[in-house]
């Protein structure tokens, strides 16, 4: 099998190494010298949409195992030479690459969001790859012909991604420590107002892609008062595990603190609680392993009455109480029950908020709390001034 002229191998592993490092050492510049490929590329690596990206390195390191695949063939469905399994060459060798690094890209398969699912035909000028935005397929089939086409060095094209990934890691995280050290420096020791807090949290929760944010909600309360409260919170589940299988009861499970018996399930919903969700809640208690008191739903959404008098009936079914609360009156109850360890809880769930995996609470996400937070106390800080 003919060799690679920079990675000298045609395995999976050491490419990635070997591009990985040659990457590093080429930070402040691109390699990649076709006209228009590195802007090509640092729009994949940049785009919201960031499925692209670990589809385009699988293609690129099937295509560098094994030079007699056909890059434009990445589903073995499309028959004939050189198809190969894009999605094999994904999770196999592209998942573990990328976790090991922190890069940020989609934590799962690409080759399972839509619009790689549904295709199944060569990647070529003319194939129809829905999704949005629109522009990312057509970027991706255009890297791909001209790969294809030997216009560009598949290597080459492999380690501008790379570059760019550590480029915009590097860019995210100082983002966010110019944001912390901002924030630092404002604070004084006056604590903000629980109504401050709560319009904090209740603007943070309403930017896109914030489904996370509640059950950060919820477990920095439990972690701000469990030395008080004789409970605490059990180590959260990744976002995206179903409780199937993880044998979770809910997104947030309760013990007292010195048990390991659950007593108190939260379960999160950014829409509407139904008869529906009760009922799978009471199939996963079914198995009885744990004695539960309560199983409280949160929601941001508004609550039926009717579906709140079926959760009230419960009880009387199986001796657990049910209830279902909206997210910020939870929070606005327990800030001002708890009100001088209001600043603790903030604490807390800023912590929560920055230590979440980027692909549960994006970087977006990140920065926005310490922004809002900054202004939140820098406004308070003034307006105590002027008094």
């Amino acid at each position: 099998m003919a060799k690679t002229s920079i990675f000298e191998t045609n395995k999976p592993d050491d490419i990635l190494a070997i591009a990985y490092r040659v990457a590093v050492d080429n930070l402040e510049k691109s390699l990649v010298r076709a006209a228009g490929m590195t802007d090509d590329i640092e729009f994949v690596c940049r785009c919201s949409n960031l499925s692209g990206v670990r589809f385009l390195m699988a293609c690129l390191v099937a295509k560098l195992t094994n030079e007699s695949l056909d890059i434009r063939k990445p589903y073995t469905e499309i028959g004939g030479a050189g198809v190969y399994s894009g999605r094999h060459y994904d999770e196999a060798y592209i998942a573990p690459f990328v976790f090991k690094y922190g890069l940020p890209v989609n934590p799962t398969t690409s080759f399972l969001t839509p619009a790689f699912r549904t295709n199944k035909s060569l990647i070529a000028p003319g194939v129809e790859l829905i999704g949005r935005p629109k522009r990312l397929y057509e970027t991706l089939v255009k890297i791909i012909t001209t790969v294809h086409d030997e216009t560009v060095n598949p290597e080459l094209v492999l380690v501008e991604i790379i570059r760019w990934l550590i480029v915009i890691k590097s860019e995210r995280e100082q983002r966010i420590e110019s944001l912390f050290a901002s924030l630092e420096a404002a604070k004084t020791d006056l604590a903000l107002p629980a109504e401050n807090i709560i319009t904090l949290i209740n603007q943070h929760l309403a930017l896109p892609k914030s489904s996370r944010l509640p059950v950060l909600v919820v477990a920095a309360a439990y972690h701000s008062v469990q030395e008080y409260l004789g409970e605490k919170a059990l180590p959260l589940e990744g976002h995206n595990a179903a409780d199937s299988q993880t044998g979770a009861l809910g997104d947030i499970q309760i013990t007292l603190k010195d048990d390991t018996n659950i007593v108190t399930v939260y379960e999160m919903k950014s829409k509407r609680v139904s008869k529906e969700d009760i009922e799978i809640a009471l199939q996963k208690l079914a198995n009885g392993a744990h004695k539960i008191d309560n199983y409280i739903f949160i929601t941001t959404d508004r609550i039926d009455d009717e579906v709140n008098d079926f959760a009230a009936t419960m009880h009387a079914r199986i001796g657990v109480e049910f209830v279902i609360l909206d997210c910020i009156g939870f929070l606005r109850h327990f800030l001002h029950l708890f009100y001088r360890l209001r600043m603790t809880f903030l604490d807390a769930y800023q912590n929560l908020v920055l230590s979440e995996a980027d692909s549960a609470v994006n970087p977006t996400l990140k920065e926005a709390f310490l922004s809002l937070r900054l202004a939140t106390e820098t406004g308070i800080a003034q307006t105590n001034n002027e008094f």
